[in-house]
């Protein structure tokens, strides 16, 4: 079962909580991806899922949370939303595939990070406070991008992020 709202395992001060982000699967699950994920308390797919067998290999590692992406037209993708707020380890994230259909100000909303995919191309920046998180792809390798996924660790309500890249 994919969780809409997962608990949070680490929502009292002084916790922490890892969260594993992955986007432009296409309907593969490298083993690499799977082992940089291992050890997550929740898992973030950002978008073109491409198979529900990948989110389901992704729950085997820890709960999932998605969203739809461009090419998730299939009908099991309609239960998943275009963008959606995940609230962990008492920070909140928002989640979408494609940055260019942002249509909040994260900072104003609360937002600690924005979770993005579609571009294939990772990438991790502060804007304003609000910490902007592109894992790349860890799908069939495309545009000459590394392959990776990323890591978002949440401490005493500070978020960070640390990209992981791996061969295919």
């Amino acid at each position: 079962m994919l969780l809409v709202n997962p608990p949070s395992r680490a929502a009292e001060a002084g916790d922490s909580c890892r969260v594993g982000l992955i986007a432009d699967t296409h309907g593969l699950l490298r083993p690499q991806a799977r082992d940089a994920l291992a050890g997550s308390d929740l898992i973030v797919h950002a978008g073109d899922v491409g198979s529900l067998e990948v989110l389901q290999g992704l729950e085997s590692i820890a709960p999932v949370v998605a969203v739809r992406g461009n090419v998730d037209v299939q009908p099991w993708a309609s239960e998943f939303p275009d963008s959606r707020v995940v609230e962990v380890g008492g920070v909140r994230l928002y989640v979408l595939h494609d940055l260019e259909r942002l249509d909040l100000d994260p900072a104003a909303a609360g937002m600690a990070a924005v979770v993005s995919g579609h571009t294939h191309h990772a990438g991790i920046e502060d804007r304003g406070g609000v910490l902007y998180v592109n894992p790349g792809s860890a799908g069939p390798r495309r545009l000459h991008h590394p392959l990776s996924v990323a890591l978002l660790r949440v401490v005493d309500g500070s978020v960070t992020a640390e990209l992981f890249e791996f061969s295919g």
